[in-house]
């Protein structure tokens, strides 16, 4: 009898973890499994997440930014997690402004990953990134209330910026002199983060400068708009996704240049 009893205690909780087992299955099924590219900076990022969890990240300095090192790294990292390519559903890039060759690298690298696995691409931004971050900050219970508005700017060379502003006031992406930028800024009380700063820090007065860790596109920052627009069912056509420009490179203005000459 006590056998008996043993034995039907033994197949219940055998019947439980299987119970469990398969839960856990289906819910890691039912899980959004993605792979985020930020390559518009000197310094790339390639990360996965679950979710809106990042559960690996590699970066990539400015010397290893080419697709060859790209793909070793995006390998490294789906073994790590025992994920298989094909098992992705979305890959999230950044599209710019920034880096010409870090964004042309990193948005061939989605499409080619798209188009072997068959998941949704979408292409965030960079700017939108990094407001994401600023922003949050200076809405932080931590922050002191200065600026209702953020001015996100990169180098566009010669003296100029990328500028676009966030916030109450949002203005579009544009190319300005950095003159004529910061005398709008100190009119605007706005708040500034950027790459730009790396470049025209030192020459920023009358404005409240955030700080160097909110200056640059985050995986966190593109998986957080990402997913949105995941969930939403929104998707991005791989041909249609291009590198966000304003003006041509100046390795193109050079062979435009050699053509009319």
């Amino acid at each position: 009898m006590m056998v008996s009893r043993t034995r039907r205690r033994r197949k219940l909780r055998i019947r439980c973890l299987r119970v469990r087992l398969t839960t856990v299955y289906y819910a890691m099924q039912m899980s959004t499994r993605m792979l985020i590219l930020e390559t518009s900076h000197r310094v790339a990022k390639v990360a996965l997440a679950l979710d809106d969890t990042i559960v690996g990240e590699r970066t990539l300095d400015e010397q290893r930014r080419h697709a060859r090192d790209l793909v070793p790294a995006i390998q490294r990292l789906l073994q790590a997690q025992t994920w298989r390519a094909r098992e992705l559903d979305a890959v999230i890039v950044s599209r710019g402004p920034g880096s010409y060759t870090g964004l042309r690298v990193g948005i061939m690298s989605a499409k080619t990953l798209v188009f072997a696995s068959g998941c949704a691409l979408l292409a965030i931004d960079t700017f939108d990134a990094i407001a994401t971050c600023g922003l949050a900050l200076m809405n932080s219970a931590s922050a002191k209330p200065q600026a209702a508005n953020l001015d996100v700017i990169a180098d566009a060379q010669q003296g100029n910026v990328y500028a676009q502003r966030f916030g109450t006031r949002p203005e579009p992406l544009l190319i300005v002199s950095f003159d004529k930028w910061l005398e709008s800024a100190r009119a605007c009380n706005v708040a500034v983060a950027g790459p730009g700063l790396e470049t025209f820090g030192e020459r920023v007065h009358g404005v409240n400068v955030l700080p160097k860790d909110a200056w640059h596109s985050e995986p966190a920052s593109l998986l957080k708009l990402g997913l949105e627009r995941f969930r939403k069912g929104e998707r991005d056509e791989p041909f249609a996704v291009e590198p966000l420009y304003l003006r041509a490179s100046s390795a193109e203005v050079k062979w435009d240049n050699l053509k009319k000459g």
